[in-house]
């Protein structure tokens, strides 16, 4: 095999991950009220390993909330860009359920749709991501986060640890 055959990539060891090489970093955050329970919220990104299998990201696409309250991906599948309409940052209460689209990867060799691992409420998306790519291609643990939400029903056992992440991927 010559050296353009493989592709070097990171793996963040304090998170875990999906099949679908999403990378889940769970927080606890305070409740206000002592009477409440304080909750988890996720952080999801993209793992370096889709940049490395699949050549560089070009273009993410994150779910915008609807006049329904509904997400779509605003995609137009007659083009080999995707349109984003003008729409409001989601706002508390949009939900996302179990196997729903979640993201829209370009690569420079394919289109990857990604979908959510578990049911949740959308709290906060990085635009910054669907202006400038670059972001999770050079920083996908870092700025290049997507979305962060709050699960419904998260364990975070149910996911692949860093070891079992390195193990599948031995596998690919």
């Amino acid at each position: 095999m010559s050296e353009s055959d493989y592709a070097e990539f990171g793996i963040a060891h304090d998170r875990v991950y999906t099949l679908e090489h999403l990378w889940l970093q769970s927080f606890d955050v305070k409740s206000r009220s002592k009477h409440e329970e304080d909750q988890i919220h996720v952080k999801i990104g993209l793992s370096e390993f889709l940049r490395a299998e699949y050549g560089d990201i070009v273009r993410v696409v994150l779910p915008h909330p609807q006049e329904s309250g509904n997400f779509t991906l605003d995609v137009d599948d007659d083009s080999d860009d995707e349109q984003l309409s003008s729409v409001a940052p989601p706002l508390a209460g949009d939900e996302i359920g179990l196997g729903d689209l979640l993201i829209t990867v370009r690569t420079t060799n394919d289109r990857i749709l990604i979908n959510a691992p578990f049911p949740c409420k959308v709290l906060e998306l990085n635009g910054d991501v669907e202006d400038n790519s670059d972001l999770v291609n050079d920083e996908a643990y870092g700025d290049g986060w997507c979305i962060i939400v709050k699960p419904h029903d998260f364990d975070q056992n149910q996911f692949l640890n860093v070891e079992e992440y390195i193990e599948m991927l031995n596998e690919l």
